[in-house]
């Protein structure tokens, strides 16, 4: 399987194993592939396997009590999730779904415990990722709990800078912008105040707009303002 031994080596986990310990990581999972919109996993299902995106991109996301989807989260290649429910062995904490054609390589969770006791590196990475999540988290609710309505599409835009935007030389280009109500789940508005918020951004010189890509030209100001 090497061309997942050569993915796993982008995974932030798996990056400080040696050639030996990724090959025998790839022989211990599985590769599936999801079509767009397919259900990956369900909130309250028995954590079981880790999953990590060797392609595409998926949506983690929770349903509040009134049926409004609230996006948590957009993943793409190297990102991996499912990780709290194979800790604590507990459930599920949120649903996710391809938002395009996926591919997914998964490790059951008896076998990624024993990766753990193997390979203590790939722990301390773990814990560094999941402190990174849990520091985004907290943006997040500050963000929908203190912020006016820019402020909270202004946060979004920066998550996804985070997540999925390619950083050079102080610019940041997002290639396929989620669609507008997506980004309103994501941060708690509507689709009208994403709309005219993106377009005011634009108007100041903070963002540009092509199609489905925006692109950050002065990344460090724009979090200035924001964060």
């Amino acid at each position: 399987m090497k061309e997942n031994d050569n993915f796993l080596k982008y995974v932030p986990i798996f990056a400080d194993l040696d050639d030996e310990a990724l090959e025998k990581i790839s022989r211990l999972g599985k590769s599936r592939t999801y079509e767009r919109e397919s259900v990956i996993l369900m909130e309250h299902e028995t954590g079981s396997a880790l999953f990590v995106i060797v392609s595409g991109k998926v949506k983690v996301f929770r349903v509040s009590e009134d049926g409004r989807e609230v996006i948590l989260s957009i993943l793409s290649e190297s990102d991996f999730f499912g990780e709290m429910a194979i800790l604590d062995g507990l459930t599920r904490s949120a649903n996710v779904t391809a938002i395009e054609e996926s591919e997914i390589f998964i490790i059951q969770r008896s076998d990624f415990l024993d990766l753990l006791y193997d390979h203590p590196e790939v722990s301390i990475s773990l814990l560094q990722e999941l402190t990174k999540r849990l520091r985004s988290a907290d943006m997040k609710i500050k963000s929908l709990s203190l912020k006016d309505a820019e402020g909270k599409v202004a946060t979004v835009i920066l998550q996804l800078a985070d997540d999925i935007g390619k950083i050079r030389q102080g610019v940041v280009e997002i290639e396929k912008l989620p669609f507008q109500h997506d980004l309103a789940n994501m941060a708690g508005t509507s689709r009208e105040t994403i709309s005219r918020t993106l377009h005011s951004f634009a108007k100041r010189g903070l963002i540009e707009l092509d199609g489905n890509k925006l692109r950050i030209p002065n990344y460090e100001k724009f979090k200035e303002l924001f964060l």
